[in-house]
């Protein structure tokens, strides 16, 4: 087995795993989420710590020379040059509504950012997973090629963010200068709406305020669709911040030329 077998396996054992862990307390009366905000309201449940304690406990078995990057239990560090990016439940307030919007990442960065990545849904069973010359879904239908839309104008692109109140004033007066001028925009499925793109049903992606754990596996899989991923500058957006994710070249210049004004 070369190491991109061994980490696509292992990859496929930490996405089984995290399954088993939020399904388990997915529409459940029994859950019970606490707040890690001191102000607002940031919730975490026992199933985003299970899941990623069980991605964590594998990755230690299969690859202790790996690093973890987790939201949960933060990082740890390895001496392989590779860091898996970990977000158990990203989506957790749709996890604790009961929507199935919700999803695990799993991500693998090297030093240039990240390679490969799997988006799962556990409750729909649909893992979108990207990189290594990979770019596939796997489903109750089987297994599928993942591509993004092509030849999509900015007035008929479909559009997609988590809030409707996207970063900061200036911001949100950005993001409504895009969605102004494309033909809809849809809100509140988190990494959800990164897969949708990089399966052909969404054109752009828009955020602000994201972590690493956000978008290190969505870069990947939209990557390896072909589709583009940046921050609101067109650089590099693995560490979080502002994020604009684009099925096509010419959406993306149009977008950000929009976004600043």
């Amino acid at each position: 087995m070369t190491d991109i077998d061994d980490i696509r396996a292992t990859a496929h054992l930490l996405a089984d795993a995290a399954r088993a862990e939020t399904l388990r307390l997915f529409r459940d009366p029994a859950l019970r989420p606490d707040n890690k905000a001191g102000q607002g309201y940031d919730p975490v449940t026992q199933a985003d710590r299970a899941s990623e304690k069980a991605m964590r406990a594998i990755l230690a078995a299969r690859r202790p020379g790996d690093s973890i990057l987790g939201e949960e239990y933060g990082f740890q560090r390895g001496d392989s040059g590779l860091t898996w990016i970990l977000d158990p439940i990203d989506g957790t307030r749709a996890f604790i509504a009961g929507a199935p919007t919700w999803g695990v990442l799993i991500g693998v960065a090297d030093e240039s950012g990240p390679i490969y990545g799997i988006i799962d849904q556990p409750y729909t069973e649909e893992r979108f997973e990207g990189g290594f010359g990979l770019a596939t879904l796997t489903s109750r239908r089987g297994v599928a090629p993942l591509a993004v839309r092509r030849d999509v104008e900015l007035g008929q692109a479909l559009l997609m963010s988590t809030y409707p109140e996207v970063g900061s004033a200036t911001d949100q007066a950005g993001f409504a200068r895009v969605a102004s001028r494309v033909k809809l925009t849809r809100y509140g499925i988190d990494c959800y709406a990164y897969a949708l793109l990089a399966a052909g049903h969404v054109d752009l992606v828009i955020e602000a305020g994201l972590q690493s754990y956000d978008i290190a596996a969505p870069i990947a899989v939209i990557r390896a669709a072909g589709g583009i991923v940046s921050d609101w500058e067109g650089g590099p957006a693995h560490e979080g911040g502002r994020v604009i994710a684009a099925a096509s070249p010419e959406l993306h210049a149009a977008a950000l030329e929009l976004l600043a004004g």
